[in-house]
């Protein structure tokens, strides 16, 4: 009877040992290497060295010992073709029909603060995602295993059926060239983010994505949508994908959708500040001494929509500020931490969702995505730091140090809401906001009409110039007092004279913040 040969080299060493002691209980050889190979034999398996089965001795500190024909030749050879049956035999090739191969943690490696360039470099296997290509190639001859999860299915099918479907095959080797094509990505682009310095606006002729799925989720945007949460494998401290989620029924995708959006905006604040979002655009966000201040502020600034919604902040939540959170049904609360005293507030409401992200919210600049039909859009994403320094301003009157203020908060809050965006705030708290208008004035009274009688002394930001004068006129005559867009318009002088007539402070940034 024909001898079954397996091939183990595993750096995860999960589940490989009974894995292996399965085989060997059907009468399979098991072929080795390295620290594989000591962990089968410590555990009572009978092992055969890879130099045993080539005649040639590891070497070059471990940086070859399976590039060999006679490990290749035994994976590749094609058993239903004459020719490969003649030579494997004219070589002494012994065929291999079982791989099971994962690779160096390359992740776990650069994921280490400090690691060198060096040592990321040596951290990048070669071998084995060459046998396990190879094998994935020959899959109707050869299993290959690159999943430690896939071990009990494989003995599985093998006690009961005495070998591996088709099907069954393929469908390893369709994960087994994921599996390569993964690793090759995030070592790529590992060393391109983090070692070539790229020119502003300039990105790789070629690029790959790699992502990790975290979970599938009960449906996407709507229910007869099938939908998946996937993370970057070395996603940047204080990104999403680094949430653990305290309490809570699971996230949707529109959950997961709008704590970006919430999350990414709180980041824009050094100050205690409060978030709330509702489908991805802000409908109350506030600044305060305290977060329970700010989170008031928020709330208060349109205490119906903030219902069902998301809220991030962006310090520890204290036991004052979650009861202050309790008194409203929120979706998802999101923040660096939370305090004993608030989980136990929160504990009493089972149905809010808490995350915590403990490294806090990501401040360095990244690179935006955006799905297209058939492609990909990227850009760099708006993280920046702030100079009023740099604003110019273009009317008679200059605004006040606390209506800089204001335009600094309203501005961060716009950059963030979609297009065509108006925010009106005062102190610290938005109190209108016009999102996603085909036209810009219809953003303004939308903002107007929210902020209703608060609006008198307020500040006006908008995501981009004001086309025409209409808009000024609607914030003159509700009682807006300094208005802070990027200009650029032909029309400029006709806003500015329009805001002089009314004594309006205006200030353009030459800044323009769309969001789509």
């Amino acid at each position: 009877m024909k001898v079954k040969r397996a091939l183990i080299s595993v750096s995860n060493k999960e589940g490989v040992v009974l894995f292996a002691q399965e085989l060997q209980s059907m009468g399979w050889e098991i072929i080795s290497t390295g620290g594989t190979a000591r962990s089968l034999r410590e555990a009572g398996c009978t092992v055969k060295d890879v130099s045993e089965l080539t005649g040639f001795p590891e070497i070059l500190e471990g940086r070859l010992k399976t590039l060999h024909p006679l490990v290749h030749g035994g994976i590749l050879g094609r058993r239903s073709e004459e020719l490969h049956r003649q030579q494997m035999e004219e070589h002494g090739i012994s065929e291999i029909d079982l791989v099971a191969v994962n690779l160096y943690p390359f992740i776990d490696v650069v994921s280490k603060e400090g690691v060198s360039l060096e040592e990321a470099i040596e951290n990048i296997d070669i071998g084995g995602p060459t046998m396990v290509r190879a094998a994935a190639k020959n899959y109707q001859d050869v299993i290959v295993v690159v999943n430690p999860s896939t071990y009990s299915t494989v003995i599985e099918e093998l006690r009961s059926k005495g070998d591996i479907s088709p099907k069954a095959r393929f469908k390893l080797a369709v994960g087994a060239f994921a599996h390569t094509a993964f690793y090759d990505s995030v070592i790529s682009n590992y060393l391109q983010t983090s070692y070539i310095e790229n020119k502003e606006g300039m990105f790789p002729q070629e690029m790959t994505l790699p992502f990790i799925k975290v979970m599938d989720l009960r449906y996407g945007e709507n229910p007869h949508q099938h939908a998946a949460f996937f993370k970057e494998p070395l996603a940047p401290r204080g990104s999403l994908a680094e949430a653990r989620q305290l309490q809570g029924k699971e996230l949707s995708f529109n959950n997961i959708n709008d704590l970006q959006a919430a999350w990414e905006m709180v980041g824009e604040f050094d100050e205690p500040a409060a978030v709330a979002v509702k489908h991805t655009n802000p409908c109350g966000v506030g600044l305060g001494d305290t977060l329970t201040e700010a989170y008031i502020k928020a709330y208060e600034a349109d205490p119906v929509s903030i219902f069902g919604g998301i809220v991030a902040l962006n310090r520890e939540v204290d036991e004052k500020t979650a009861q202050e959170m309790k008194k409203v049904f929120l979706e998802v609360v999101v923040a660096p931490a939370f305090s004993a005293q608030a989980k136990d507030v929160f504990a009493k409401k089972k149905d809010v969702r808490l995350l915590e992200i403990p490294s806090g919210v990501r401040k360095e600049k990244g690179t935006d995505y955006k799905k297209v039909s058939g492609g990909l859009l990227l850009q760099d994403d708006l993280k920046e730091s702030y100079s009023t320094d740099q604003w110019k301003g273009v009317t008679d009157r200059k605004p006040t140090e606390q209506e800089l203020n204001d335009l600094l908060f309203a501005l961060k809050v716009v950059k963030h809401v979609k297009s065509n965006a108006i925010v009106i705030a005062k102190r610290g708290q938005t109190l209108g906001i016009g999102a996603g208008q085909m036209n810009r004035v219809g953003a303004v009274k939308i903002a107007s009409d929210q902020a209703r009688e608060n609006i008198r002394g307020s500040v006006m930001a908008s995501d981009a110039f004001f086309p025409f004068k209409d808009g000024v006129e609607i914030a003159a005559a509700e009682g807006v007092t300094a208005i802070v867009q990027p200009g650029g318009s032909q029309r400029d002088e006709e806003s500015i004279e329009t805001c002089n007539q009314y004594n309006i402070a205006m200030v353009f940034t030459g800044k323009r913040y769309f969001k789509h």
